[in-house]
């Protein structure tokens, strides 16, 4: 049953879990919260001596250019950098970067820790062996490295998550049913533990506004796509950005 109840990015195998593993796992990770973990505001000293940089911001490809431009100084000769990016072409920023050849995306899912998918997506300019240092990278922490063969927005994962979630979108853009409903709607069809609308919590509410908004269909003020963003929107304005901020389509402060 541990295989089970603990996260998969915990452990390689379910027979490494035994009793003593596990509060061993525990103690490791306490430890290395404290040890390990820091906040470096200072971009000269956090990018010291560094093996990979991932970079991590919400999808505004603008943002992004911006920080790489920065970044690409305090860099060693050495570093590999990495994407973490949702829906955009690493291709899109790698002359930005400074180092085409060493830069690819590795796109985490939402809670790492038991959804412990590692997307590996290079460009037509990433240099083969950064790529496989990528994948081992992957393997390392505990993912489970997937492996693209080109350039897709989206990858494999939310080139199917997408559209789903555009359809729900869509759904209550259009007052066709309220976000609950639907959500229960598809959790009973198909056995799902989540819904679209608790997904998008979960994805945060900023980076879904910022990956409508980029839909061509945006363009036009009275399509789904555009009333959905400005739900979105009013919402994020609120402050109702999702779970992290404890409520987006739900309440997350209710005991």
């Amino acid at each position: 049953m541990a295989a089970y109840l603990y996260p998969r990015g915990l452990f390689v195998s379910p027979d490494e879990l035994t009793l003593e593993k596990i509060e061993e796992k525990i103690s490791d990770a306490k430890k290395n919260f404290d040890s390990l973990l820091h906040i470096e505001l200072d971009m000269a000293k956090a990018c010291d001596d560094v093996d990979i940089v991932i970079e991590a911001m919400s999808e505004d490809p603008v943002a992004k250019t911006e920080f790489y431009k920065k970044l690409a100084p305090f860099l060693p000769e050495k570093t590999i950098l990495l994407t973490n990016s949702s829906t955009l072409l690493p291709s899109t920023f790698a002359e930005a970067t400074g180092r085409p050849e060493k830069f690819c995306a590795l796109h985490f899912a939402n809670e790492i820790w038991k959804m412990n998918t590692a997307e590996v997506m290079g460009h037509p300019g990433t240099d083969p062996d950064v790529y496989k240092k990528t994948v081992e990278f992957a393997r390392e922490i505990n993912m489970i490295p997937l492996e693209l063969h080109k350039e897709q927005p989206g990858y494999i994962l939310n080139s199917m998550l997408v559209p789903f979630l555009n359809a729900a979108g869509a759904l209550l853009a259009k007052g066709v049913a309220d976000s609950e409903t639907i959500d229960k709607t598809w959790q009973l069809a198909t056995g799902a533990p989540a819904g679209p609308f608790k997904i998008f919590d979960v994805v945060g509410l900023e980076t879904a506004y910022n990956i409508t908004v980029m839909n061509p269909e945006y363009k036009n003020p009275d399509s789904p796509t555009h009333k959905f963003a400005d739900i979105l929107k009013e919402k994020i304005d609120k402050g109702e950005k999702g779970i992290n901020f404890g409520k987006g389509f739900y309440d997350y402060t209710k005991k």
